[in-house]
This record gives structure tokens, C-alpha cells and sequence, in this order.
């Protein structure tokens, strides 16, 4: 019996250890690449941030652009105003440029 004894091979502790050694840096640089690639998703020139970062300026920039062209068909129609009213061009050289017909007095009103 003690022939089988000393037959039976004894495994080192450096054996025993080192396939758990190469799991452990397996998993590492899973990890690691996998956070990488999280942070470029994220951070990245085509990531989240800046993809919601663009959408909010484009936001802006059609807001802008439905106002002028608002202001557009308003200066159109004042330009029509300007060619063919007369009344307008009288209205606006009044107000805007303190001008009178012959013989008008104009009166200043004072608030105390």
C-alpha cells in the first residue's frame, strides 16, 4: 500500500493557482474594454453627449429660423404697404419722421 502512496502525483501550489491568475486578467481587460467603450458611447465625437448637444442647437436654429421668416412675410408686406398706400407713407412720415401737412400746428402734451 504505501507503493500507491508515493505513486500519486503531488500538485504544486503554482499549478493550482495560475489558471485562476489568467481568469482574474482575462476578466481585467474585459472589464477594461468594456468601460472603454462605454466612455467613447458616451464622451465620443459621435457620442450621447454630443449628439444631444446638436439636437438642442438645431432646436434653436429652426426656432430662429421660423422667426425671420415671420419678419420675412412682415417686411414683405410693409414693402407692398410702401409702394402702393399712400396713407401708409403719410402714416409713417408723421410718426416716424415729425412731419405735417401746411398750415398743421403740432402740440407737445407735458406730464407733470
Amino acid at each position: 500500500m504505501k507503493q500507491t502512496f508515493f505513486k500519486r502525483k503531488i500538485r504544486s501550489p503554482k499549478s493550482k493557482y495560475k489558471p485562476n491568475i489568467q481568469k482574474q486578467f482575462f476578466k481585467g481587460i474585459v472589464i477594461l474594454i468594456s468601460f472603454s467603450l462605454i466612455i467613447i458611447f458616451i464622451f465620443g465625437d459621435h457620442g450621447i453627449l454630443k449628439l444631444y448637444r446638436i439636437k438642442n442647437e438645431r432646436k434653436i436654429i429652426q426656432k430662429e429660423i421660423s422667426e425671420l421668416r415671420i419678419q420675412k412675410e412682415h417686411l414683405k408686406n410693409e414693402k407692398v404697404k410702401i409702394e402702393s398706400d399712400l396713407n401708409y407713407i403719410e402714416k409713417i412720415a408723421r410718426e416716424k419722421y415729425k412731419m405735417v401737412k401746411p398750415g398743421e400746428k403740432i402740440f407737445k402734451v407735458l406730464n407733470n
